[in-house]
C-alpha cells in the first residue's frame, strides 16, 4: 500500500468515527444510559470502550516500549485483566471530562500518530505485532462494530457506505484466526465470499471454483464476522460444511474466541 492509499485509509478511519460522534454527540444522561445488545454495557460503555483502546492505540504508536510494560502489568494479573475486559476500559479509567471528550481526545491523538508512521511499520498490540495498516483497518472495524450497537440501542440508522470493505476483508481474512484462536483445525476446502458492496458492487475473495461458498449483502457480512448479527438474522447464503462451520465461529476481532448472539427471533 503506497503512501496515497493509506491516507485514504486514514480518512476512512475518522469518517467512521465522525459519524458515531454525529450519533452520541448530542445524548442526554438517559440516552448515554440506553442499554446496548452488548450484555452489560451500555452507550456509555461502548464509547469509554473506544476511547480506551484509542489510549492504548496511542500508546502503541508512540511509546511501544510503554505499551508493552503497561500491557505485561495487565496479563500478568488474571483477575485484573478479567475485570478490565467485562468492564471494556482496559486499565483505563473515565477522565473527569467526561467519555466523550476522552474518545475525541484520544481518537485525535491516534490518527494524528498513524499519520506520521510508515505504512510498512510494525507496532505492538496485545496479539502479536500488527503492521501499521493492518492496524488501522482493525481501529476502523472495532469504531463500527461498537457503533452499531450504539446504534442499535437507540433504534437510528447509520447508512452503510463504501468503508465498510475494510470491515469485510477483515472478516475474510481472519478465517486462520478464528480456527486456531479454537483450537481447531481449519479445513483445506477453500471457501468463495461474493458480496454486493452498499453501491451495488460486487466484492470477491477466493477461488471461482470453489465448491464452499458464502454470498450476500456486503453489510450483512460485515455484522456477523464482527458477530452483531447471528447468521439466522440475515440473508447471506451458505453452501458447502466449510462455508456452514467458518460462518458459525466467524469473528473479525482479536482476543479471545467468542460465540454470536442469539439469533433476535429466539
Amino acid at each position: 500500500m503506497n503512501r496515497d492509499k493509506f491516507d485514504a485509509l486514514v480518512d476512512d478511519l475518522v469518517a467512521e468515527e465522525d459519524v458515531l460522534d454525529a450519533v452520541v454527540a448530542a445524548l442526554d444522561d438517559a440516552g448515554w444510559s440506553t442499554p446496548t445488545p452488548a450484555e452489560g454495557w451500555d452507550v456509555h460503555d461502548q464509547v469509554a470502550h473506544l476511547a480506551a483502546s484509542e489510549d492504548w492505540s496511542r500508546r502503541s504508536l508512540t511509546a511501544p516500549d510503554t505499551f508493552r510494560t503497561d500491557l505485561a502489568a495487565l496479563v500478568d494479573d488474571p483477575a485484573r485483566r478479567a475485570a478490565e475486559v467485562k468492564s471494556g476500559l482496559l486499565g483505563c479509567r473515565v477522565p473527569e471530562e467526561g467519555v466523550l471528550a476522552w474518545w475525541r481526545d484520544a481518537r485525535t491523538a491516534t490518527v494524528a500518530a498513524l499519520r506520521e508512521h510508515d505504512p510498512r511499520d510494525r507496532v505492538p498490540w496485545f496479539g502479536p505485532d500488527m503492521s501499521v495498516i493492518s492496524f488501522t483497518t482493525a481501529r476502523l472495524m472495532e469504531t463500527w462494530a461498537h457503533g452499531q450497537d450504539v446504534v442499535d440501542a437507540l433504534a437510528t440508522h447509520r447508512e452503510p457506505t463504501r468503508r465498510i470493505r475494510h470491515v469485510a476483508e477483515i472478516g475474510v481474512r481472519t478465517r486462520p484466526f478464528v480456527y486456531a484462536s479454537r483450537g481447531l483445525t481449519m479445513p483445506d476446502a477453500a471457501v468463495r465470499v461474493e458480496l454486493t458492496g452498499p453501491d451495488g458492487e460486487p466484492w470477491v475473495w477466493g477461488p471461482g471454483d470453489a465448491s464452499d461458498r458464502i454470498a450476500g449483502d456486503a453489510l450483512d457480512w460485515c455484522l456477523v464476522v464482527t458477530q452483531r448479527r447471528n447468521p439466522a438474522d440475515t440473508a447471506l447464503t451458505v453452501e458447502g460444511d466449510a462455508a456452514r462451520e467458518w460462518i458459525g465461529i466467524a469473528q473479525a476481532f482479536a482476543g479471545a474466541p467468542t460465540d454470536h448472539r442469539p439469533p433476535r427471533a429466539a
